[in-house]
């Protein structure tokens, strides 16, 4: 088990530095590009069967309890270690962010995004994968602040070369505003440890604050918090996703909305939570309001690039709905229960396979039409996709029904239990407030249905299409492969939810209660 969660997160560095080299003679194929490609596909499926060995070895009698530990000496002057370990929080994402950089890599093997040469982006994509990887396994503060900064370069590449119109502006946007945000959380971190005296975020968690002043856990909680809520993106920090969305390449924005968002929302679930908590409960409440205001703000957004005439574009409106459904997660982490909580890390789960299929689907539809702007798509009566490709259509359809919150798929459960979590929220935050803020909140599913029923009619609704327009291909065979698990996944977490949270809940009742059951 240590050696193959030290395989998980190291694996994708070494296959990074093998992409580069040349192909043996051998192993080419057709061309040197293919079979780079095919060495993407082959290393981040051998470590998407490591995560699911790793998975199927877990105890799941014990999900509160660290596994696959490996905890060496790094650099013994500041006692930072090389710290590994997997518990039921961070399990679900490991094998998440396995899965979808997989199915990218498959996809792209057969749709290459136009750019330069397909070795710098199969590198950048497992040095991506390995960062991400490592930011769910760390278990020491400096460790994990080099993984959280690990995956900003490859993003910006991946944006600034393989991307599309407006991609430099795009790049910089999100590596600037991200790399401010990490210089405070960076701060923050350096106060925690060499006030608390250690770097370690086990024994941080179980000391549970104890260590550390009111007033140096609310300024750790300030520095650290708004570094990981640019990268959640919180509201009003939100501004450079819809731009890197709409410029970066299909698998760049599967990747930035299933993957990356979700680093921010577990740095508040695995550090602010139970090592800071006395100034976690004084920033919950305005966590919870900057939450609730990105989901009405969010979903107001994406009204009004869905309404004719206003030349929406699709991809961009999937980024904004991100900012909402990210916000219900916030709002399940500023109640400070386990309700809310395990909530908040069921809808980062959901969230990622949802949003990732739509953005999948959103860049299949740009790819057959040639462009994702709504007006253009749509016409006069509709872009008639259930005519014209059904199934693209329909996996369209399902995947707005998803994440809209359709009860019996994964993006019901995380919602409701953020709510049900801020109608009682955790002791000595006010109650009057949250219910405030539940209200809100539930008031941002009926505005989220709203916009995703009006995309669902323009693009796949609509009159018969000119004779002379050309006909556009329905779902290909790798498109089949790279989306299907995705969709399945959807289904499974919402009719069975319980696995999910049958990891979750033991871990989160004992990092609120400071390492105790």
């Amino acid at each position: 088990m240590q050696f193959l969660l030290a395989l998980i997160v190291a694996g994708p560095l070494i296959g990074a530095a093998a992409a580069l080299l040349p192909a043996p003679p051998g192993l080419k194929g057709k061309s040197p590009d293919q079979a780079v490609l095919r060495h993407g596909v082959t290393v981040t499926g051998v470590v998407l069967a490591a995560t699911i060995v790793l998975a199927l070895g877990f105890d799941h009698d014990q999900p509160s309890r660290m596994q696959a530990t490996t905890d060496i000496k790094w650099i013994p002057a500041i006692d930072v270690r090389i710290h590994l370990g997997v518990d039921g929080i961070s399990l679900p994402l490991l094998v998440m962010t396995a899965l979808l950089t997989f199915l990218c890599a498959l996809y792209s093997y057969f749709k290459m995004p136009a750019g330069p040469s397909p070795k710098g982006f199969v590198a950048l994509l497992l040095v991506l994968e390995s960062g991400t990887l490592a930011t769910f396994a760390v278990l020491d503060l400096v460790l994990f602040f080099l993984a959280f900064e690990m995956v900003l370069v490859p993003m910006y590449f991946l944006i600034a070369r393989w991307g599309g119109e407006g991609r430099q502006a795009a790049a910089w946007k999100f590596i600037l505003y991200t790399l401010l945000g990490s210089v405070v959380m960076l701060l923050g971190l350096l106060l925690i440890g060499v006030k608390a005296g250690t770097f370690d975020m086990v024994a941080l968690a179980a000391d549970n604050g104890r260590g550390l002043t009111t007033a140096v856990q609310v300024i750790a909680v300030l520095a650290i918090g708004v570094g990981l809520a640019v990268k959640t993106p919180m509201w009003p920090l939100h501004s450079w996703l819809p731009d890197a969305h709409t410029a970066a390449p299909t698998v760049g924005s599967v990747l930035l909305a299933g993957v990356l968002l979700k680093m921010g929302t577990y740095g508040f679930v695995r550090i602010l939570l139970p090592v800071a908590p006395d100034g976690m409960r004084i920033f919950a409440p305005y966590l919870a309001a900057f939450a609730v205001a990105g989901i009405v703000y969010g979903s107001l957004a994406c009204l009004a690039l869905a309404r004719p005439g206003n030349k929406g574009d699709l991809k961009r409106l999937i980024a904004y709905s991100s900012v909402g459904h990210m916000g219900f997660v916030l709002l399940g982490i500023a109640t400070m229960t386990p309700t809310g909580v395990n909530g908040a890390l069921f809808a980062n789960i959901a969230h990622g396979l949802i949003t990732g299929l739509l953005f999948f689907l959103v860049g299949a539809v740009k790819d057959r039409y040639g462009t994702a702007d709504l007006d253009t798509l749509a016409g006069a009566t509709g872009a008639a996709l259930y005519g014209r490709a059904p199934r693209l259509g329909g996996l369209l359809a399902f995947a707005a029904v998803a994440s809209l919150g359709l009860p019996g798929l994964a993006g019901f459960w995380g919602e409701m239990l953020a709510l049900f979590g801020a109608f009682e929220p955790a002791e000595g935050l006010s109650r009057p407030a949250f219910l405030t803020f539940m209200v809100i909140g539930g008031f941002g599913t009926l505005l989220t249905a709203a916009y995703l029923l009006v995309v669902v009619r323009r693009v796949c609704m609509g009159g018969v299409r000119p004779a002379g327009e050309a006909e556009i291909a329905d779902v290909q065979g790798y498109e089949f492969a790279a989306w299907t698990p995705l969709a399945v996944l959807t289904v499974v977490a919402g009719l069975w939810p319980a696995v999910l949270l049958g990891l979750t809940d033991p871990a989160v009742q004992q990092l609120l209660a400071g390492g105790k059951q």
